[in-house]
Protein backbone atom coordinates (compact mmCIF):
# COMPACT_ATOMS: atom_id res chain seq x y z
CA UNK A 1 0.00 0.00 0.00
CA UNK A 2 1.50 3.60 -0.67
CA UNK A 3 2.29 5.72 1.98
CA UNK A 4 0.83 9.38 1.14
CA UNK A 5 1.96 12.92 3.13
CA UNK A 6 -0.56 15.27 4.49
CA UNK A 7 -0.69 18.51 6.07
CA UNK A 8 -2.83 19.54 8.68
CA UNK A 9 -3.35 23.42 8.58
CA UNK A 10 -4.59 24.00 12.21
CA UNK A 11 -1.72 22.41 13.67
CA UNK A 12 1.00 22.95 11.15
CA UNK A 13 2.15 19.25 11.18
CA UNK A 14 3.01 17.01 7.76
CA UNK A 15 2.60 13.72 8.87
CA UNK A 16 2.39 10.24 6.25
CA UNK A 17 -0.34 7.79 6.12
CA UNK A 18 -0.34 4.41 4.29
CA UNK A 19 -3.42 4.25 2.44
CA UNK A 20 -4.70 2.19 -0.34
CA UNK A 21 -4.86 4.50 -4.05
CA UNK A 22 -8.53 4.71 -3.97
CA UNK A 23 -8.46 6.17 -0.70
CA UNK A 24 -5.51 9.00 -1.00
CA UNK A 25 -7.52 11.78 -1.17
CA UNK A 26 -9.92 10.70 0.87
CA UNK A 27 -10.22 13.69 4.26
CA UNK A 28 -7.82 12.51 6.70
CA UNK A 29 -7.40 13.46 10.63
CA UNK A 30 -3.95 14.30 11.87
CA UNK A 31 -2.32 12.30 14.58
CA UNK A 32 -3.91 15.11 16.90
CA UNK A 33 -7.48 14.49 15.69
CA UNK A 34 -8.08 17.97 13.68
CA UNK A 35 -9.84 16.67 10.47
CA UNK A 36 -9.05 19.19 7.97
CA UNK A 37 -5.65 17.44 6.68
CA UNK A 38 -4.86 17.63 2.49
CA UNK A 39 -2.62 15.47 0.74
CA UNK A 40 0.74 17.28 0.12
CA UNK A 41 3.10 16.43 -2.72
CA UNK A 42 5.48 14.01 -2.41
CA UNK A 43 9.39 14.90 -3.21
CA UNK A 44 11.48 11.86 -4.61
CA UNK A 45 15.00 11.19 -5.46
CA UNK A 46 15.76 8.88 -8.28
CA UNK A 47 19.17 7.22 -8.77
CA UNK A 48 20.94 5.89 -11.42
CA UNK A 49 23.95 4.91 -13.58
CA UNK A 50 24.60 6.83 -16.28
CA UNK A 51 27.19 5.22 -19.37
CA UNK A 52 30.14 6.09 -18.05
CA UNK A 53 28.65 4.14 -14.84
CA UNK A 54 28.78 6.96 -12.40
CA UNK A 55 25.16 7.78 -9.99
CA UNK A 56 22.96 10.17 -11.25
CA UNK A 57 20.06 11.33 -9.28
CA UNK A 58 17.16 13.27 -10.49
CA UNK A 59 14.73 15.30 -7.74
CA UNK A 60 11.24 15.32 -8.44
CA UNK A 61 7.66 15.64 -6.87
CA UNK A 62 5.07 13.34 -7.25
CA UNK A 63 1.17 12.95 -6.30
CA UNK A 64 -1.20 16.14 -7.36
CA UNK A 65 -2.73 18.26 -4.57
CA UNK A 66 -2.08 21.59 -2.17
CA UNK A 67 1.83 22.28 -2.13
CA UNK A 68 2.58 23.28 1.31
Amino acid sequence: MPVYEYYCSTCKEKFELRRSMADMDAPAACPHGHADAQRTLSRFIALSKNESGYLTHELGVGGSGPVQ
